[in-house]
């Protein structure tokens, strides 16, 4: 039986190109077992690994398009190994800036639209302790949250567990078939689609009212963010970089000024981006934006494919104290917290995709360099496993997640929390920045002063390029 596909799953699918794949996937560090053969002990898992040739869904199927139009996922006869899972000896596994390259040029190639949407690639170098895999799934097969359950489900939590099995290969539940609608179910979901359109109709009202400077306090107009050398027609090439955070600092940082993980970071990350752009000769006279993911699931809810919203929220402008520049986006991030909450998800999901299809209009047109951008940044934060996993008797090191380009272009980041640890994952258009490596330095130097900052008001941030063309009114005037 195929899988059918709902509209945000086939949006991936429809708007792909070369210079645009839509894949996500992760960069995972693993360590051999103890007295493993460096040179040999890859090679012989990639044999075992790869003989798991009986694939369950969605990675078993392939997508059924008539005209070009995605219909269902359908089950394929038989996996082509040689093509889902890859073995590749570099020079050296540990050579991170060399590795994340490695990865970049991986990352930018397109999965084979006639064969199930997925790729293994085992790394290592035959001298080191260390190996690496590179896994990518096209992102119509599931969101994040789906994606890292599936993942660590392919993970077990002792080494040599008997149990072991690719992800691949993992049987899961099969969902219940929907049951046929009584008239009385019926008119309630007409009801509920009726209350979703007045929802959505809201939104879009409010942000009319915003343009109109009537109602100031709501979530930033989309296409009003502001351009930069990373912004605009996203073409062929990737630059990605990988880094750590740790994750309990992260956490002490937000219970000591009141925020969340995701605020704390999204102020490291505002930063990090404003130095990287002001190396390029950007100055900035308004704040950046960031996408920020909403996953729309109930609490306990499994659900597969995409379930998802991406908003966009305002960041900082204007603050050289880091702490100060978190209290802005603190405010900003929950202005469009507050919005989410007072809509119904599908209202939401509504608004999500009526932005994106329209930015993916002007990817598919090529006039995305003319138009400004939704946001600047996406940032997304998925949690991972808490404790320590393996596969089959190597250990887990650390997972970074590695996702597409949202059209309009930007840099991507997202992080998943392993074992304390932030794996922190950015990607970008390398047409006009060939390298994030700096980005990794700037993002750590800009959290280490954001938590020095809360004991130290003196600590500021050294110019990042921003001017201010209009002051704000002060409460008090001097005369």
């Amino acid at each position: 039986m195929g899988k059918t596909l709902s509209f945000l799953d086939k949006s991936f699918w429809i708007t792909e190109s070369d210079a645009n794949p839509k894949h996500v996937a992760c960069l995972q560090l693993l360590a051999m077992p103890e007295h493993a053969d460096k040179d040999h002990y890859v090679p012989a898992l990639f044999d075992e690994i790869k003989g798991f040739a009986r694939g369950t869904s969605p990675f078993n199927c392939y997508v059924k398009t008539v005209l070009g139009y995605p219909i269902a996922l359908v089950p394929v006869k038989k996996l082509d190994m040689n093509y889902h899972v890859q073995l590749h000896r570099i020079d050296d596994v540990n050579d991170r800036e060399a590795l994340d390259g490695f990865i970049a040029k991986l990352h930018g190639s397109r999965l084979d639209p006639d064969k199930p949407l997925w790729q293994y690639h085992f790394i290592y170098d035959g001298k080191a302790g260390t190996f690496a895999i590179y896994a990518r799934v096209h992102h119509m097969y599931g969101d994040g949250a789906t994606l890292v359950r599936w993942f660590q489900s392919g993970y077990v939590s002792r080494p040599n567990d008997s149990t072991f099995t690719p992800v691949w290969a993992l049987k899961r539940l099969r969902h219940k078939r929907r049951e046929t609608q009584s008239g009385y179910k019926r008119l309630i979901a007409v009801g509920h689609a009726l209350k979703t359109s007045l929802d959505l109709a809201v939104i879009f009202l409010r942000i009319f009212m915003k343009v109109l400077r009537v109602n100031p306090h709501y979530m930033p107009i989309p296409f009003t963010g502001t351009k930069t050398i990373l912004t605009g027609q996203v073409e062929p090439g990737r630059a990605v970089a990988t880094m750590d955070l740790d994750f309990k600092r992260i956490k002490q940082l937000a219970r000591r000024t009141r925020s969340t993980a995701n605020e704390v970071l999204l102020c490291a990350f505002d930063i990090g981006v404003h130095r990287l752009l002001q190396d390029h000769g950007q100055t900035f006279p308004k704040a950046l934006f960031s996408n920020m993911p909403i996953n729309l699931r109930k609490p306990g809810e499994k659900t597969t494919g995409n379930k998802i919203a991406i908003v966009p929220v305002q960041l900082a402008h204007g603050e050289q104290d880091p702490y100060l520049r978190l209290r802005q986006i603190i405010i900003n991030h929950r202005i469009v917290k507050h919005a989410a909450q007072h809509a119904r998800p599908a209202a939401f999901s509504g608004y999500t995709i009526a932005i994106q299809s329209l930015a993916l209009v002007f990817e598919w047109l090529r006039i995305s360099n003319w138009v400004k951008p939704i946001a600047n940044i996406l940032v997304s934060n998925v949690p991972g496993p808490k404790d320590r996993r393996y596969l089959k008797d190597s250990e887990l090191l650390a997972c970074y997640p590695i996702s597409t380009m949202t059209p309009g272009g930007g840099v991507n980041i997202t992080l998943m929390t392993y074992s304390g640890t932030a794996n922190i994952g950015m990607v970008c258009c390398n047409k006009n920045v060939k390298s994030l490596q700096v980005l990794s330095r700037y993002v750590t130097e800009a959290f280490d002063m954001l938590e020095a900052s809360v004991d130290n008001p003196r600590l500021k941030i050294e110019d990042v390029g921003e001017h201010i063309h209009t002051m704000p009114v002060s409460i008090v005037s001097e005369h």
